[in-house]
């Protein structure tokens, strides 16, 4: 970003957050010629893949790196590590800069709330949220750990019903195995373990969970076992689609159970909790009915469920930020589909803070879908590839898509004098974190965090 660099009348868009949608959303712009300014509040953009995965998704993290590497090193990206929105700059200041478009892809980190009144204040005393688990597992044999404290105990409980709850039942059952095994002499380590399943392992050694002395752990979910989100069935899925996807849930849940021998109840919610001094003792649940869309108490179905560990797994959602509209917990959007937040028009955002899914293949779908929207129906026009993307909608669907368009069309393109002020305080930026300006040399020094 040299003071002699030749800058040429066009288009600059600032992408908050690096991990996989605003990635995807860097590599369809910078496609296209546009200028893209990253702002990553971590030291390493890799977001929930870096420490949202457990260690044993070794090969599938190394890909996702690798290809946000990619994406981030192209010679149109500039890149601001250690700078959180809301923090060291605020969104007012990145509205100040006057870009073309602004792209929030900071993602979703704070996990949603266990509807309980109270039960929060057990955090830490047989109470857990999934991403401070999850990143203990990560990191407890670190020599130098100093992060979430878990006091693991077999027999747990874990409230969810998507592929992250599945991760922290997975998580539950090895470290019980493994614990149990050295116990016994036979040293094991869980990431081993996960990748040929507890049921062969403990086959090759002829032991049980039973004979261990296991309880295992049990999951928890309010909807049917075809309901949970561990596939997606396809958009506008016809009933007969609809039909198979939920097979397929259920055949993938019992593959699950078949491979890592924990236990599902099915239509529970919880209702209340049970403690024992300043520890949660457990849950109490209440049986569920789930008609249409919506999900039932039945009256009179309490029951208590003790529990020594409990975990809740029921999803992630984004932080507020000023400025920022909210509608309750997620960002208010004008259109969830084109990315538009409410009330700030060339602001856009995209993966899981709108889609409220946490997995790589929906926040990698979100963010192509958003950035070529912008391409599109904002910036440079027709020739993007949204109207495949959106090839077999509903009609409704693109007709409102097709109105916000003619809503945003036209963004004008930047002077060089305004595109130069706002790489001059991308530099100044990168200068108070100590970023030298070149992605690779950057990201080779520093270290990993799982």
């Amino acid at each position: 970003m040299s003071g002699q660099e030749e800058i040429k009348p066009g288009y600059l868009a600032v992408v908050v957050g690096g991990a996989v949608a605003g990635a995807e959303a860097v590599g369809q712009l910078t496609a296209r010629g546009i200028r893209c300014v990253v702002v990553e509040q971590n030291p390493r953009p890799y977001g929930k893949i870096e420490d949202g995965l457990p260690r044993w998704h070794v090969k599938l993290r190394a890909q996702e790196y690798a290809k946000i590497d990619a994406k981030l090193a192209h010679p149109l990206v500039q890149f601001v590590p250690r700078t959180r929105l809301g923090r060291e700059i605020g969104l007012k200041d990145l509205l100040a800069w006057q870009p073309s478009t602004i792209i929030l892809a900071n993602g979703a980190w704070r996990d949603r709330p266990l509807p309980l009144d109270g039960v929060d204040a057990y955090v830490g005393r047989g109470f857990y949220y999934q991403n401070p688990f999850v990143y203990w597992f990560n990191h407890y044999d670190d020599p130098d750990y100093d992060g979430p404290a878990v006091e693991f105990t077999d027999g747990g409980i874990v409230v969810g019903g998507g592929l992250a709850s599945l991760d922290v039942v997975k998580i539950l059952m090895l470290e019980a195995v493994v614990r149990a095994l050295k116990a016994r002499g036979m040293p094991a380590d869980p990431v081993t373990l996960e990748h040929g399943g507890l049921k062969r392992a403990l086959d090759e050694r002829g032991l049980t969970l039973e004979a261990l002395g296991v309880k295992g752990c049990t999951l928890f979910y309010r909807r049917t076992i075809e309901d949970m989100p561990v596939a997606d069935p396809p958009e506008n899925a016809t009933p007969q689609q609809l039909e198979r996807n939920r097979q397929t849930r259920r055949k993938l849940l019992q593959n699950f159970q078949q491979r890592f021998l924990f236990r599902v109840r099915d239509r529970w919610v919880p209702i209340g909790f049970l403690a024992e001094g300043d520890r949660l003792a457990g849950l109490t649940f209440a049986r569920t009915e789930v008609v249409g869309r919506e999900v039932k108490t039945v009256p009179g179905s309490k029951a208590p469920v003790r529990a020594p560990l409990t975990v809740s797994s029921i999803g992630s959602i984004p932080e507020p930020v000023a400025e920022l509209p909210m509608a309750g917990e997620l960002y208010q959007m004008k259109d969830r589909r084109t990315g538009e937040v409410e009330g700030l028009p060339g602001v856009f955002a995209l993966g899981n803070a709108v889609t409220g899914k946490g997995n790589i293949i929906a926040s990698l779908k979100h963010g192509k879908l958003v950035a070529q929207h912008i391409l599109e129906n904002y910036l440079t026009g027709k020739s993007s590839a949204y109207e495949e993307i959106l090839e077999g909608a509903a009609a409704e669907a693109r007709e409102k898509a097709s109105l916000v368009a003619e809503r945003v069309r036209g963004a004008r393109l930047l002077p060089p004098e305004r595109i130069r002020a706002i790489l001059d305080a991308v530099r100044k930026l990168q200068t108070a974190v100590g970023y030298s300006g070149d992605y690779r040399a950057y990201i080779a020094t520093v270290p990993p965090t799982s």
